[in-house]
């Protein structure tokens, strides 16, 4: 099974076969209060430099985020999406929790983008996966629902079924999807790293489906 995201002239494979993806978080404020502050003056500059560094350190695909409080992310994140497009020519993926501003950026996305991201929560199916539908995007699926984070590699693919669910409900097929089996703090839970395996091996064997992780959220 093969999830394939595209810029204007390249494209990203992803799948068993294939070598690892890397996702680029770097242009996102979080934790970054200079970026911030930045974002909310209307400034961008940063975003270009930002989007050639990571490209030059090898990553696939970039993560955009301009979340930062009192910013209008229906009209930032479309802009930081050209910019990054008029930059580097790697796919894109937009992150942002707001429907809104994710359909923005959708609009100027050249290629095939990845969406991050939906949960089991009913709220994000039927806001985020219409948009998947309409724009003919991939997103990422991270198994967590209304209840929270499920505490079992069971628990988490039976979250990981109902999204598939949804998913082709709207005719979305499942190599679109890219689940998250959730990384957690090991200093918190010496188990979560077992968790984590064990939810990715059982949603390999029981969906076939591609996934994605936080690795740098095990620390």
């Amino acid at each position: 099974m093969q999830t394939i995201l595209k810029s204007a002239a390249s494209e990203v494979i992803i799948a068993p076969d294939q070598p690892v993806v890397i996702i680029g978080e770097r242009i996102n404020p979080t934790g970054r209060k200079a970026f911030s502050a930045e974002l909310q003056a209307g400034d961008l500059s940063r975003i270009a430099k930002d989007a050639e560094a990571q490209a030059l350190a090898g990553a696939n695909v970039l993560d955009v985020n301009v979340g930062a409080a009192g910013v209008d992310e229906v009209k930032l994140l479309p802009e930081a999406i050209r910019i990054v497009q008029d930059t580097v020519d790697l796919p894109i993926c937009l992150d942002s929790p707001n429907p809104a501003a994710l359909e923005a950026g959708l609009k100027v996305i050249q290629g095939r983008a990845l969406i991050n991201s939906v949960n089991g929560e009913k709220n994000k199916l039927t806001s985020v996966m219409p948009l998947v539908a309409e724009y003919g995007a991939a997103v990422i699926a991270l198994c967590m629902d209304d209840t929270g984070i499920p505490a079992t590699p069971g628990q988490r693919l039976e979250v990981a079924a109902s999204i598939l669910n949804a998913a082709r409900s709207h005719g979305i097929a499942p190599e679109d999807i890219l689940f998250d089996p959730l990384v957690l703090a090991v200093g918190a839970d010496s188990a979560a790293g077992g968790v984590t395996l064990e939810t990715a091996r059982m949603i390999r064997s029981q969906t076939g489906c591609n996934m994605t992780a936080g690795a740098s959220n095990v620390s």
